[in-house]
């Protein structure tokens, strides 16, 4: 008889579809799908992080790809954990939007290394792809102006995605109340040891050359930047994660 599969952990994500995002007196997200996005949080940043010259928050609605864009630095889900680490537990997230992180510098210098993506934001950004906004999804887009060089920078890129994500955690804070019951989708998966079966391991490449091209680990919460550790840090040694952590976004690109 064969052994019996044993299970490690198990992660349930709980989707929460957003039907409208428009401008409001308050950052605020409901599980009925409504989101209003306010801009009163730039002044704070701004003076938090220093090395950022200007924000700028704008609604992208649906199909409405035909404006410029800055270099795209990252597409991020919004995500939180409510119980559990990542890669365990419950996590709630966010369907039907996503933030995009866009930077440049007071020079006009795109904040890229080996290739910039700035321009007909309809042209560089590919819909429907893993990780990418879908046709009917709403993108939020949050544009950094960085100081002279500073986009060009470890530490300024850091502090752009600590400040994107600062802004991302406020609808956070509120998901993490949501009644779970409310999801309009939900989905369990399992790590997983399978006695006498092969063993697989996956091996993904990250960057972690320096100056601006980095890769994060670990944060606070998936896909997130706070909290989280470069891989150049940690020597750019080999870092074994779960196959849940994964899925649940304890990878940060910080390109």
């Amino acid at each position: 008889m064969p052994d019996k599969e044993i299970l490690l952990r198990r992660l349930v994500i709980k989707a929460f579809h957003i039907n409208e995002v428009e401008f409001g007196e308050e950052n605020k997200v409901t599980a009925g799908g409504k989101m209003t996005v306010s801009k009163d949080i730039i002044e704070g940043l701004l003076k938090k992080y220093p090395l950022i010259n200007k924000i700028d928050i704008q609604i992208i609605k649906p199909g409405d790809h035909d404006r410029w864009t800055n270099t795209m630095m990252d597409i991020i889900p919004v995500s939180t954990k409510v119980l559990g680490e990542i890669g365990e537990g419950i996590t709630h997230t966010l369907t039907g939007v996503y933030v995009m992180l866009t930077g440049i510098d007071t020079n006009g210098k795109q904040t890229h290394e080996f290739g910039s993506s700035e321009g007909n934001l309809k042209d560089k950004l590919f819909l429907n792809r893993a990780g990418t906004p879908g046709d009917d999804d709403y993108i939020i887009s949050f544009d950094i102006t960085f100081e002279a060089g500073q986009g060009q920078e470890r530490v300024g890129c850091t502090q752009g995605h600590d400040a994107c994500d600062e802004f991302i955690q406020i609808f956070r804070n509120q998901m993490k109340k949501f009644h779970g019951d409310s999801c309009t989708e939900r989905h369990t998966y399992y790590d997983k040891i399978r006695p006498g079966k092969k063993r697989v391991l996956i091996l993904k490449q990250t960057a972690g050359q320096g100056a601006m091209y980095d890769t994060h680990l670990f944060g606070a919460e998936p896909s997130g930047s706070l909290g989280s550790r470069s891989i150049i840090d940690m020597g750019n040694m080999p870092v074994v994660v779960s196959p849940n952590e994964y899925r649940d976004g304890i990878i940060r690109s910080m390109q």
